[in-house]
């Protein structure tokens, strides 16, 4: 039997040890540089009043406390509104804010990518177009909007705005075109699947990433809203608006309001972790990296 002849050659690797070792000392000073400020806000949140005020500021807590937390808790409790009532109202509005603009979004994105009807390509330039102008712009058409259906000085003033947002919509709209394929839901059809049955149980869960960011960024927004041009009833008011009211009562509520900064911003973190892996991939797939 004929022997076969065999060539032993290198395995070249694309990018060396010490490349390897330079793109991870780079990402690591990347991520202690994002990190920085938030580890900044929580030292300031433990700082006593003498050690906020120091200057040149340190990014360390030389006598950790937690008399702004007590601090801000009792200004809390002296409000003729309860507290409570802030925090109901916040959750309420960022709750059905978010799962609102989830289904409409999304279904509003299905039509627009996966059903051929005339003039869907004309409406979704207009939604594109729309992304131009700020919230500020349109501020007056929407308090004539919420003032014709009477929903001045309700929750629903906060939350019908939320429920159908451009940003929402186009990024929905790129992940159902890209992750879901026509052949899919056309067997699913098929089948005698009906059309809300094929975008609920088909669709939804090939693009889980683009929801699951859709949920962080929305929630991220109703749950830091301040004040209102709909509300003027302090009982509707948000968490954020009378923490704000709070913290403006001088210098010497400075301790209070770092504490409060950080009570503001544990949720959506807390969110943005638990959703972190699918955020990532968005930002990978649907085009907004660039």
């Amino acid at each position: 039997m004929a022997r076969l002849r065999t060539r032993s050659h290198r395995v070249v690797l694309n990018r060396s040890q010490g490349g390897d070792v330079g793109i991870f000392i780079l990402l690591a000073l990347l991520g202690v540089m994002m990190f920085l400020p938030m580890f900044y806000v929580i030292a300031q949140s433990l700082k006593p009043l003498d050690e906020i005020f120091m200057f040149p500021p340190k990014f360390y807590v030389v006598s950790p406390t937690l008399e702004n937390f007590t601090d801000l808790f009792s200004l809390m409790n002296e409000s003729w509104v309860p507290f409570s009532r802030y925090i109901f109202n916040t959750i309420f509005v960022s709750l059905t804010g978010t799962f609102g603009n989830l289904f409409v979004s999304s279904l509003a994105a299905y039509s627009l990518a996966k059903i051929k009807f005339p003039g869907r390509k004309w409406i979704f330039q207009l939604i594109v177009y729309s992304l131009m102008f700020h919230e500020t712009v349109t501020a007056i058409a929407n308090f004539i909007t919420m003032s014709a259906l009477g929903l001045i000085d309700t929750l629903w003033a906060r939350i019908v705005p939320a429920l159908a947002t451009s940003l929402g919509l186009y990024l929905m709209k790129q992940f159902m075109e890209s992750h879901v394929s026509d052949q899919i839901l056309e067997s699913a059809r098929l089948d005698g699947c009906s059309e809300l049955k094929t975008f609920w149980l088909i669709a939804m869960p090939m693009v889980k990433p683009g929801w699951l960011t859709l949920i962080v960024e929305t929630f991220k927004n109703l749950w830091n809203a301040g004040s209102s041009i709909y509300i003027h009833s302090e009982q509707y008011k948000s968490f954020n608006y009378a923490i704000q009211q709070i913290v403006s009562g001088g210098i010497a509520r400075s301790g209070a309001g770092a504490a409060a900064t950080v009570i503001m911003m544990i949720v959506p973190i807390i969110i943005f972790i638990i959703c972190q892996s699918n955020i990532i991939e968005t930002m990978g797939t649907s085009g907004m990296k660039d």
